[in-house]
């Protein structure tokens, strides 16, 4: 049977998103994973993107819980973290239906969280696998252009930085990044000691990301 969204919802999703047309906010989660990692990214992002691809979003992402309806305020979701990730069925069918519905949540792996998010994706969609993107895909060229790809931006266990997606209807509407480690570079300079150069590349892809979504 086909699932049918209540209606609340859709009143969340159509009026709730055309106020926050460019918002950002933070997904929380269960199971003990630091969701609150890189406090500083997201707002750097953010100021970059508002400075140069012309976004008005909001200086200070809200958070929000994968189980709550306020995620169908929010057109982009953040994740992030190192450790352990538990969804509740009911939060596995809020996401889902938010994603479906036109949502995007982008989950960047922070190191160690990898085995126990795919572990979720794969109760969120059990009948669709995590598709590599290529280098080719636009999100890599629609603003910034990163021919080889996810660029690597911290050091970890050595292996190559991956973006992979769930898609529907030809949209992605679930990124998760690994062994790239975005996240850090979107940090404060003293936070990592990075270099510009490679704060430079982490900002530019995660504002080719924003690029996608907001034009999607």
């Amino acid at each position: 049977m086909k699932k049918i969204i209540p209606a609340f919802l859709f009143f969340i999703l159509f009026f709730g998103w055309s106020i926050n047309a460019q918002e950002i906010a933070i997904l929380k989660y269960q199971g003990g994973g630091d969701w609150y990692a890189n406090p500083t990214a997201l707002p750097n992002l953010i100021k970059y993107c508002n400075n140069n691809i012309d976004t008005t979003i909001d200086s200070k992402p809200e958070t929000v819980e994968v189980g709550s309806s306020a995620i169908f305020q929010y057109p982009f979701l953040h994740m992030t973290g190192h450790g352990n990730v538990v969804f509740s069925d009911e939060d596995l069918e809020n996401l889902r239906t938010y994603l479906l519905s036109g949502g995007f949540l982008h989950i960047d792996d922070n190191y160690g969280m990898k085995p126990y998010i795919t572990r979720e994706i794969k109760r969120l969609f059990p009948n669709t696998e995590l598709e590599e993107l290529g280098s080719e895909h636009p999100i890599f060229s629609n603003k910034y252009t990163f021919p080889k790809g996810l660029p690597k931006i911290h050091e970890h266990d050595g292996q190559r930085p991956q973006a992979f997606a769930i898609s529907h209807n030809n949209r992605i509407v679930l990124l998760f990044t690994s062994e790239s480690d975005l996240g850090d570079g979107w940090e404060d300079p003293t936070v990592h000691n990075d270099t510009a150069e490679v704060r430079e590349k982490a900002l530019q892809m995660g504002a080719n990301i924003i690029t996608y979504v907001f034009k999607n």
